[in-house]
């Protein structure tokens, strides 16, 4: 076989071991969230705003209370185990065929998993607060500003790493090429993590934010391998295929939610894969779902602001359209058919550079 070949195989056998391994495990988790009751006690009664988020809670009522938060935990998890496996198999066995099958490198993901877990790990924390109500945050958890400030953290740390330890300070413009930007490279990447950090409200309905995550995972795989980035096509792939799994069990009636510890990895990482592969400037055609979902926020704040009344019944937008009588399962599945169209669409531009 050809090293193309070989490639290939290594991404896509890697995504499909780690479907099954998540999905194998996923009765434990299951059972532990349960026993312990990890869900969320009382619903949301506030918006953003801070008045009572009636359309909100009338159509989820009963939606929190009785499933856990935390099933981001079956991702990462996931992701970290086969991560691990296959680098001590590659120790282990150096000469054999499965040593091939390592994707942990220092130049290509290193940072990302290191991300994953870090956020991840911040995210299960909040997640902890919350299904306990502890915190000033409404209903228990880390706060807006603390989350913020530990995500911009997050971004310096990045940032850092790809400016001193890699030596990047070029970002491409479509039409003009790679431009130097010096010591704005810094706050530029904190503000991509913010920005896709944001994204994450998108965690609303059952299978939304999966759906939406693995098409954007599943383009980067993509874009990693066609740059000659196999390591990183790999984990795109391990992301992706963990977040199949994930799926399996969220679809509705979902047995868990994702919760901050799924979200806070995957949009943290997601900054530093776009940035690893060159593809900031594709990122929100990529990730446009996570881009509608911020500004229907931004909007309805503003409106309601300066306008004194409403754009949206309620926001995030797909609560908009549950609103207007839209089944949450028609919006979900409609939403996904978007994220796989963006996703070809940036991916088709990003293969054009």
């Amino acid at each position: 076989m050809t090293t193309d070949v070989l490639d290939v195989i290594k991404v896509f056998v890697l995504a499909a071991i780690t479907s099954v391994v998540a999905i194998l495990w996923c009765p434990l988790l299951t059972n532990f969230l349960y026993k312990h009751q990890l869900w969320k006690k009382i619903a949301r009664q506030k918006a953003m705003s801070g008045e009572d988020a009636v359309v909100f809670n009338s159509l989820h009522k009963e939606k929190e209370v009785g499933t856990p938060r935390m099933g981001g935990l079956l991702i990462w998890v996931t992701v970290v185990f086969i991560t691990l496996v296959f680098f001590v198999l590659s120790l282990v066995f150096p000469d054999s065929w499965v040593a091939q099958f390592n994707f942990l490198s220092r130049s290509q993901t290193w940072l990302p998993i290191f991300t994953l877990i870090i956020a991840s790990i911040v995210g299960l924390v909040d997640d902890f607060l919350v299904v306990k109500g502890w915190g000033k945050y409404i209903g228990g958890g880390i706060s807006f500003r603390k989350r913020l400030l530990i995500v911009i953290l997050i971004g310096l740390i990045g940032s850092i790493w790809f400016y001193q330890k890699l030596g990047w300070d070029t970002v491409f413009i479509p039409f003009i090429g790679d431009i130097s930007i010096g010591l704005w490279y810094i706050p530029l990447f904190i503000g991509v993590t913010v920005a896709c950090w944001s994204g994450g409200i998108i965690d609303g309905l059952d299978g939304l934010a999966g759906g939406t995550f693995a098409s954007i995972f599943g383009g980067f795989s993509i874009i990693a391998f066609s740059a000659g980035k196999i390591d990183l096509a790999a984990f795109c792939a391990v992301v992706a295929g963990a977040i199949f799994a994930f799926l399996w069990f969220n679809i509705p009636p979902a047995r868990f939610y994702m919760g901050e510890t799924g979200i806070l990895g995957l949009t943290t990482v997601l900054s530093v894969i776009a940035f690893l592969t060159d593809s900031v400037y594709i990122l929100p055609i990529i990730a446009g779902l996570l881009v509608i979902e911020v500004l229907s926020v931004i909007i309805q704040l503003l409106s309601k602001k300066f306008l004194k009344k409403k754009v949206f019944l309620s926001t995030p937008i797909h609560h908009h359209f549950e609103a207007l009588g839209w089944p949450a399962y028609k919006v979900t599945m409609r939403a996904w058919i978007i994220g796989i169209v963006l996703a070809f669409i940036a991916v088709a531009i990003r293969l054009l550079k």
